[in-house]
């Protein structure tokens, strides 16, 4: 079920690979790991092939040395080497966040390999978030230079899983985020929020399903109006949730997702 390969451009993945049919690339969230998805690999593989990787730089995938060799044409990069050596020419792509960015590369270079798209809490062009994007690199940054990991994993953790009852998932996340080397997690964020699609979001003519929590960092408006520049779009609103859909609301979610896989 976990499996590990060396892509043919070096890059190292670690990687789930469960159940059969229709392929469901599931890409995770910045700092996190295929943890992400714990919640939906087990319904969705009763139906569908999930393959689950750590993304370059994350868990127990390569995290290379040299800024060069982050970024979210990389990753996405990384993902058509996988889906070629696992003999996939066609897959859904369900991507959080960071993972979402990665979709949204993967939908516009690659096309044939992508049938239909889930994109979860994410933005199309972090390049322009303007003051909201330049305040997180500014904090960030200052965080990492002076404290490391720890206390920035804390704080994101605390922020998606506030609540009392939400304890576990609050612990479980902090745990994978604080083990991320800070020059790999610092890589993975600057060139991540310098990338950006622009007008190229047009271009996306699949079918496509946005989910938008309704307490996420970016207001649900964001997310009605990208999904507006492209042609067969839907957005599906997550009540009571965070950042962290996948974990604080898997129910409402697993249920849109799997809605939209039976299309």
């Amino acid at each position: 079920m976990i499996q590990k390969t060396e892509l043919s451009n070096g890059i190292g993945l670690e990687y789930l690979d469960r159940g059969e049919g229709e392929v469901i690339l599931l890409l995770h969230g910045l700092g996190s790991t295929k943890a992400d998805w714990d919640l939906q690999v087990e319904e969705f593989s009763k139906e569908f092939r999930i393959i689950a990787p750590d993304l370059r730089g994350h868990g127990n995938s390569s995290k290379p040395a040299e800024r060069s060799e982050y970024g979210v044409e990389k990753c996405a990069e990384d993902m058509k080497l996988l889906l070629k050596e696992l003999g996939i020419e066609k897959c859904t792509i369900v991507g959080f966040s960071m993972g979402g960015a990665i979709a949204f590369e993967m939908a516009v270079d690659f096309p044939k390999l992508v049938s239909k798209m889930v994109i979860v809490n994410t933005a199309p062009d972090f390049n322009d978030l303007g003051e909201m994007g330049e305040e997180m690199v500014r904090e960030r940054t200052k965080s990492l230079k002076t404290s490391g990991m720890e206390p920035l994993a804390r704080q994101i953790s605390e922020g998606m899983f506030p609540g009392e009852d939400q304890k576990e998932l609050r612990n479980a996340f902090f745990e994978r985020a604080r083990k991320n080397p800070v020059d790999a997690y610092y890589n993975s964020f600057i060139t991540l929020m310098k990338w950006g699609i622009g007008d190229k979001i047009k271009e996306i003519n699949i079918p496509v399903l946005v989910i938008a929590s309704d307490l996420d960092y970016t207001p649900v408006s964001l997310k009605e109006s990208y999904a507006g520049k492209m042609p067969d779009a839907e957005v599906v609103v997550i009540k009571n949730s965070r950042h962290g859909v996948t974990m604080d609301q898997p129910e409402q979610f697993n249920k849109a997702l799997l809605k939209f896989f039976r299309r």
